[in-house]
């Protein structure tokens, strides 16, 4: 999986993932082409942190690998920094039942 860079700003590394990895230190302004549109980053985004591609609301799954890594835990805009702030992760959680229920 290669994966394509999207506007020279983030990495989409599969076209399954609602968020790109930001090549570089990303400033609020950017643009990212995406599905026929453009999504503007909102603010300024730190070297390997998430981008959203798209609208999440709490609970709404975050792609990225083209595999599930967490769940948003509030509203998240397109062009918004996605990190630990607003997505809980569900990659090596032990106390989280396939990603759906915590079990302790």
């Amino acid at each position: 999986m290669k994966g394509e860079v999207l506007g020279g700003v983030g990495l989409q590394m599969s076209r399954h993932d609602n968020v790109v990895t930001a090549i570089d230190d990303v400033e609020a302004g950017a643009v990212i082409p995406y599905d026929g549109g453009e999504v503007g980053v909102e603010e300024a985004v730190p070297f390997g942190h998430k981008i959203a591609l798209v609208e999440l609301a709490p609970g709404d799954e975050v792609h990225k690998y083209g595999e599930v890594i967490g769940r948003a835990t509030e509203r998240i805009e397109p062009g918004q920094w996605v990190h630990t702030h607003n997505c809980r992760s569900t990659r090596g959680r032990g106390d989280i039942a396939d990603g759906e229920e915590e079990v302790a």
